[in-house]
């Protein structure tokens, strides 16, 4: 396990932080994107407000990126990654709310292992690409089936993706994990749905990193999921969905009705 990132508040004071044993939080000086520095203070982590852990600036996501999952929609394997953007207003962090929208009929939970750069980078070649990320963190996914598949028969996608709330992240950004070997799981109500490992993933991280930067700059903050593992499945109002990945805790967050 490397540094564990968080973002807070305390005392309605927004700040980013290490995350250390005993659950006390290490202010740092500054952002996470620079050479590691805190005030020297400590603050009980049950005193603060977690965050999403980065200051969200663009999301890439990828589709059909599990051997499993391709499987399981009966798709065929993707020749090239299957990348499309989810809007900045879709992130909330842990412990928010997932709002089931009046428009949804079927809304599926996608855990997905997110990687956070960590700094600029264009034409970005594979064998340096995770010198790029930053670390690691829990993602979902969160997509409204129905719309997803109409969108995607006119050969797009980003409402069914995109609704408000349906991209938790969180809870902590772990900085020393292997990228070929990241264990992730989603719950729902406590029963397990999701169970892989980043060694399935079709497109590896690095891979996906630099296949990005041919023709987008990367920025510090932006992040990439990865893509979702088989076993996806229904949420409905009242439900708590879990997204636990190795390193990066817990990010659980209760399903609402839309008001």
């Amino acid at each position: 396990m490397g540094d564990q990132i968080v973002r807070y508040n305390f005392n309605n004071n927004i700040s980013y932080g290490l995350l250390v044993p005993g659950d006390i939080v290490h202010p740092l000086i500054g952002g996470p994107f620079n050479a590691f520095k805190t005030t020297g203070d400590k603050i009980n982590l049950c005193d603060v407000t977690l965050l999403t852990p980065v200051e969200v600036s663009t999301i890439f996501a990828l589709g059909l990126n599990y051997a499993s999952h391709v499987k399981e929609s009966k798709y065929d394997f993707p020749e090239i990654p299957m990348l499309f953007m989810k809007p900045v207003t879709s992130v909330i962090g842990p412990g928010e709310a997932i709002i089931y929208p009046k428009e949804g009929e079927i809304v599926h939970h996608e855990a997905e292992v997110c990687a956070i750069i960590g700094k600029k980078g264009r034409h970005i070649s594979e064998e340096k690409a995770l010198d790029f990320v930053l670390g690691y963190t829990c993602g979902n996914d969160v997509s409204e089936r129905k719309i997803q598949r109409a969108e995607m028969a006119q050969h797009a996608l980003l409402v069914g993706k995109g609704f408000d709330t349906f991209t938790p992240l969180g809870p902590v950004i772990d900085t020393d994990l292997d990228a070929n070997n990241i264990d992730i799981i989603a719950r729902v109500n406590g029963k397990e749905r999701q169970r892989s490992n980043t060694s399935d993933l079709i497109f590896s991280v690095a891979q996906i990193v630099s296949y990005i930067s041919k023709s987008i700059t990367l920025m510090p903050g932006d992040v990439i999921m990865t893509g979702t593992p088989s076993g996806v499945g229904p949420i409905l109002p009242g439900d708590i969905v879990e997204i636990e990945m190795s390193g990066a805790g817990v990010l659980s967050n209760p399903v609402v009705a839309a008001g």
